[in-house]
């Protein structure tokens, strides 16, 4: 038969700890008992430790009958301990006639009720039925309050699923209307070349446009894919010793000749002596590319870009400053979301996808770091990254 409560007595006098132990072992209780505050507070920590932690609730105490006046360690000192060993613990203190006023402190201490000496067994199974009520009345009341916990926190990710899942849908839908429109136009040029409404000496001028829109599209399926890696958290990552700076070097040669034609002049102010990062070279030339050919791209023709690579604070931090048409201040928080272009960059060229941004922000998430941006429109752009050096 299952008990209906463990019960310690910790009291000094042995006929207390006897009688008590029998008047509640009649009524289904399992009672154990100690001599000492000390033995048994050292009783209630051992029942919560135990040999396996996870079953600690288990095996602790439903209810603890506790002497006040007891030699060395007080019935009042012991309490004070509770608390940090069993908050839920219900404890019915023992006193004499002389000393309710002590046992109403306790209660104030946190004592659930007394009873005093002498005491009858009546009035002893009494308290701890009362007690051990309460105990259950308390855990009930825990049990149902982490269940509302759970429902709540079940009820905030069925949210998140269903946002998510409405996001899924929209980007499926711009990814297949970003998809489309290259090779419609396509189409466009190959069926007028074919059914003969193009001359033979405008042809090349309909092929160049369909490469055209051709080389956008590879584009945007690069972006794609590089972006979907990114997301993917079980792919393994390649991961090497990058020189930062070597690798802004390279990407500033092959950019140059697409900055010359635009007669934009580059420059480039970096640090000697910067540390290397234990990252992917793949995701360092995508940060610099993404970041300074966007610059050349909405710079107009005789302007500037200018690159620099720094350490400050225990972080690098790079930053690619243009003259181009800026940003403005409502359109930079949405520069960083998939597929999102400003109306100034749709005026200024069709070409883009609207996520080299988003790929720079989850290449520097990937490695604890961040980006910002400061613009004005008309003024050009800064945006400035920090990486954390291992």
């Amino acid at each position: 038969m299952e008990a209906k409560g463990r019960i310690l007595v910790v009291d000094d006098e042995p006929g207390i700890r006897l009688g008590c132990q029998r008047a509640l072992s009649s009524q289904g209780y399992q009672v154990d008992t100690a001599t000492s505050g000390t033995e048994g507070l050292q009783k209630l920590k051992d029942a919560l430790s135990g040999p396996d932690a996870q079953e600690a609730p288990q095996d602790s105490y439903d209810l603890l009958l506790l002497d006040l006046m007891m030699p060395g360690m007080s019935g009042m000192e012991t309490l004070a301990h509770i608390p940090a060993i069993d908050p839920n613990l219900v404890c019915v203190v023992i006193t004499g006639y002389a000393t309710v006023e002590l046992a109403v402190q306790a209660i104030k201490q946190g004592a659930y009720d007394f009873i005093t000496k002498p005491f009858d067994a009546s009035t002893l199974v009494l308290a701890v039925d009362q007690g051990i009520e309460k105990r259950q009345l308390s855990q009930k009341a825990q049990q149902l309050a982490e269940l509302e916990a759970q429902a709540q926190e079940l009820e905030r990710q069925k949210q998140d699923l269903e946002r998510l899942d409405r996001m899924k849908s929209q980007f499926t839908l711009t990814v297949a209307h970003e998809l489309r429109a290259p090779v419609a136009a396509i189409q466009s040029y190959l069926r007028l070349i074919l059914e003969g409404y193009i001359p033979p000496e405008k042809q090349r001028q309909y092929l160049e446009r369909a490469e055209k829109r051709a080389l956008a599209q590879l584009e945007l399926i690069t972006d794609l894919l590089d972006l979907a890696h990114l997301q993917d958290p079980d792919r393994p990552v390649e991961m090497q010793t990058v020189q930062l700076d070597e690798v802004l070097a390279q990407v500033l040669d092959t950019i140059a000749a697409q900055a010359a034609e635009k007669q934009i002049e580059l420059q480039s102010n970096v640090t000697a002596g910067l540390p290397a990062l234990t990252m992917n070279a793949q995701h360092a030339r995508q940060l610099w590319t993404n970041l300074i050919s966007n610059a050349v791209k909405y710079t107009p023709e005789g302007g500037r870009v200018s690159v620099s690579l720094d350490r400050r604070d225990g972080e690098l931090v790079g930053a690619v400053q243009d003259t181009g048409i800026g940003i403005s201040q409502e359109e930079q928080a949405l520069i960083f979301t998939e597929f999102f272009r400003t109306q100034a960059s749709k005026a200024y060229t069709q070409m883009g996808t609207g996520l080299g941004l988003t790929i720079v922000k989850r290449i520097l998430e990937t490695y604890g770091g961040e980006i910002g941006v400061e613009s004005e429109p008309g003024q050009g752009s800064c945006f400035t990254f920090r990486i954390p050096i291992p």
